[in-house]
């Protein structure tokens, strides 16, 4: 069994407001969720709950992670802002995950998951990312895709094309999301969109916490 990283404190992981309904309390059902969004399987997973006496199955465990709903925490105010975009499978389809990240916490500030790449899903992501955080008077750096770009100069944004330098830090982020979306479900296969992007933001918050 592959070891996880290390985990959130209990009174540091966000709570879960769907926990009255559950017949799990509540901290093993947060050490699944951690559990699996820090690298176990669902399986894995579902063993190491088993030894601590808490026999449960893995959609219990999935459904788990669906139901908190988690989002990274708003209200950041970075000094720069790495945005760029990379493909994801989803059962048979490609569909381009967003990511916002601050390069100097390495921590993810918004993700989105779009069926397409266009200046305008790109506008709307800017557009959530600008009411989530304080990113007025950030620095974006962007690669050279005219249609990010763009994006930026639409929302008055301040924009710098950076090809290495700080914002490798999104690169990073989406190097370890691909390795977990390749390790895990053949890259969200017999999952729907919409599914695949709330285990993604739910990783968000465990990536932001971890780091």
């Amino acid at each position: 069994m592959p070891k996880p990283t290390r985990l959130i404190e209990a009174s540091d992981f966000p709570e879960l407001e769907f926990v009255e309904r559950e017949a799990t309390p509540e901290l093993a059902m947060k050490l699944g969720i951690q559990l699996h969004l820090a690298g176990l399987s669902l399986s894995d997973t579902v063993s190491v709950l088993e030894g601590l006496g808490v026999d449960r199955c893995r959609t219990t465990v999935h459904n788990w992670i669906q139901k908190a709903d988690l989002q990274p925490a708003d209200g950041v105010e970075p000094d720069h802002v790495a945005v760029d975009e990379t493909v994801i499978q989803v059962n048979d389809q490609r569909y381009w995950l967003y990511a916002a990240v601050d390069p100097a916490t390495n921590r993810l500030l918004h993700v989105r998951l779009f069926p397409t790449r266009t200046q305008a899903l790109t506008e709307m992501f800017l557009a959530e990312l600008t009411e989530k955080h304080l990113v007025d008077d950030a620095l974006f750096l962007v690669d050279g895709a005219p249609w990010l770009q763009a994006a930026c100069h639409r929302h008055g944004l301040r924009f710098q094309h950076v090809t290495h330098g700080n914002r490798n830090a999104v690169e990073r982020v989406f190097k370890e999301l691909k390795r977990r979306t390749n390790a895990f479900a053949n890259h969200f296969r017999h999952a729907d969109p919409e599914t695949a992007e709330t285990w993604l933001q739910s990783f968000a918050v465990c990536w932001n916490q971890l780091i």
